[in-house]
């Protein structure tokens, strides 16, 4: 009786282990260039992206992506005003140089509009749209030391190091031509749209920043 329920078990889940020993994967990395376009947060950068891809069929299919950035650089002028009136002067201005690093991982679908992922002549193209997680690192450094005693800093940016997270929508849009035997070389552009605003004190900007894009250029490889 139990090798009789073993048996039928068998049967009943072969289509789906069928299915599953059919699925192709395809990893893939690309240099990338990257801009961020909030005002009073604009920077470029460069960096990377790492890519696994499951193909549930020859149109698409699963992705997971790891990318990281170099540090940009940008500035903010801000002020300190003073906390009595007989302090000299009243308003202090000053310069703070800001670096900003980006990491995320990313789990989304790739889905082929023309060709398909095993194409051997043909040029592809394929959206991506995913949800992402983005780990940011900053460093402010004030262009003149404040004293608080005398002076009310600004609220944000605090000078100093700090991290913060972003939920981020991921979309983007590819273009690949096959090279070789499973070997294809992508260009993409993608965007990293904010979806949380957890405010934070490094940060002069926190409303749906940082807003970036990117434009990368790599090789794909499918097993």
């Amino acid at each position: 009786m139990k090798k009789t329920k073993l048996i039928l078990l068998l049967i009943a889940c072969a289509p789906s282990l069928t299915a599953f020993c059919q699925v192709r994967v395809s990893a893939s990395t690309n240099l990338l260039v990257l801009r961020s376009f909030k005002k009073d947060q604009r920077f470029w950068a460069v960096g990377q992206d790492i890519f696994v891809d499951w193909h549930f069929t020859n149109k698409g299919g699963a992705y997971a992506s790891l990318s990281y950035s170099s540090n940009g650089n940008f500035t903010n002028q801000l002020s300190a005003t003073a906390k009595t009136s007989t302090t000299s002067p009243q308003e202090i201005s000053f310069t703070n140089k800001a670096q900003l690093r980006l990491n995320q991982i990313s789990l989304g679908f790739k889905h082929y509009f023309v060709g398909t992922t095993d194409a051997e002549v043909n040029w592809n193209l394929y959206s991506i749209t995913g949800f992402g997680l983005m780990f940011g690192r900053v460093t402010n450094s004030y262009s003149t030391s404040i004293d608080t005693s005398l002076y009310n800093a600004p609220g944000q940016p605090i000078s100093g190091k700090g991290h913060f997270k972003r939920l981020t929508l991921d979309l983007g849009l590819a273009c690949e031509v096959p090279l070789a035997a499973e070997i294809y070389l992508y260009a993409n552009g993608k965007v990293w749209i904010p979806t949380s605003d957890y405010p934070s004190k490094y940060l002069f900007v926190n409303d749906n920043a940082p807003l970036v894009g990117m434009l990368g250029l790599g090789i794909r490889m499918l097993f």
